[in-house]
């Protein structure tokens, strides 16, 4: 069991005041109405503080990011190398699967933040380079268990853009996520197989 010392205990709880305060507000005016200023306010923090913690208001939508690569690193690897890029995707769904709980959340905050980004072009941007440390995490994963360093970055790639496809696909509802996922990898893999099938017909 983590043990920790009271001025950690006491820095876990002030930032989560300042990401609790900042949904709060962001939920109730919008990402760009809510200030620095706003969130260290509504938290009973100073503005010092604050920024002890996150950069900008912007990092605190994405709070969670560290602790999802961490997942990612930590997850359970496979004994088997894969050596052809369905293979290492099968492997990164599986990895996906048991850190499901950490990439959805609280579906009233999924919600949330698929509204902010969908309003918010520097959101979308922000949320784009955290997919870009996603695809760099799942590409070391892979590596580290034997995988060739260009099937694993073309695995974590597709499985990204999957992601991607299934965010827009799912919308708010987390539940509906892993399911479009899972049909839009299924549909990549069997539309590239019947496309190079096709081409080899045709020569």
């Amino acid at each position: 069991m983590e043990s920790l010392s009271l001025r950690e205990r006491k820095q876990r709880r002030a930032r989560q005041r300042i990401v609790d305060a900042a949904w709060a507000l962001f939920a109730e005016r919008g990402f760009v109405a809510v200030s620095v200023a706003d969130i260290a306010e509504r938290a009973e923090v100073g503005r010092t503080t604050f920024f002890r913690y996150f950069g900008d208001k912007q990092e605190v939508l994405f709070a969670d990011e560290e602790v999802l690569l961490a997942a990612i690193r930590a997850a359970p690897r496979e004994q088997e190398t894969a050596t052809e890029v369905p293979d290492a995707i099968w492997q990164l769904w599986k990895i996906a699967e048991s850190i499901g709980g950490l990439m959805f959340g609280d579906p009233a905050l999924w919600a949330l933040r698929s509204r902010l980004l969908a309003d918010n072009p520097e959101l979308r941007d922000r949320a784009a380079r955290k997919l870009d440390r996603i695809a760099d995490a799942l590409t070391d994963v892979l590596c580290d268990c034997g995988t060739d360093p260009d099937v694993a970055r073309t695995a974590a790639e597709v499985g990204v853009g999957c992601f991607r496809a299934a965010q827009l696909i799912a919308g708010e509802n987390p539940a509906g996520v892993m399911p479009a996922m899972r049909e839009a990898v299924t549909r990549v893999l069997k539309g590239v197989a019947q496309g190079f099938a096709r081409a080899g017909q045709s020569r």
